[in-house]
């Protein structure tokens, strides 16, 4: 931890600031405002909201630009070297995963992120959504334990 230098954690910093504020200011906080995106049942009664579409589509676009512009550099610019995911197979653990994290967005309207910039308003019942979500994923850690070597060894 102590060779992590300044503009590393200046960028750490500025990321998560533009990321918490991006979350208040786009309403991805707003738990209705997601479950009336989600809720794509209602197009044809004009219920739906599409809106958070246009969070995410920016965000794939520079995201694209970043990744095409870090395949041309040999490292980082405050790092030693790029983090790329080892594991990236699509199996039934990854799927499953992601349906219990639907169900649960699905029920709540608010994901890990919003919930976590939530905390800075401290909305009626916040600290429910957060203790629950923290013991939701102990379990699953008991459940389904993701050691890194056994993901790996999975992989191969």
């Amino acid at each position: 931890m102590s060779n992590i230098k300044l503009p590393y954690l200046a960028t750490a910093a500025l990321s998560g600031a533009l990321f918490g504020a991006g979350m208040y200011v786009s309403q991805m906080v707003d738990a209705k405002k997601v479950l009336r995106f989600l809720d794509v049942t209602a197009i044809p009664s004009g219920g739906w909201d599409p809106s958070l579409a246009f969070v995410i589509v920016p965000a794939i676009v520079i995201m694209f630009v970043a990744v095409q512009i870090s395949r041309r550099r040999q490292a980082p610019l405050f790092d030693r070297a790029f983090h790329e995911p080892e594991y990236d197979r699509i199996d039934r653990r990854l799927v499953g995963g992601a349906v219990l994290f639907g169900i649960g967005w699905g029920m709540a309207g608010i994901c890990p992120g919003p919930a976590i910039s939530l905390i800075a308003f401290l909305p009626d019942n916040l600290w429910i959504f957060l203790v629950t979500m923290l013991i939701g994923s102990y379990a699953g850690s008991l459940v389904v334990p993701s050691g890194h070597s056994r993901r790996l060894a999975d992989a191969k």
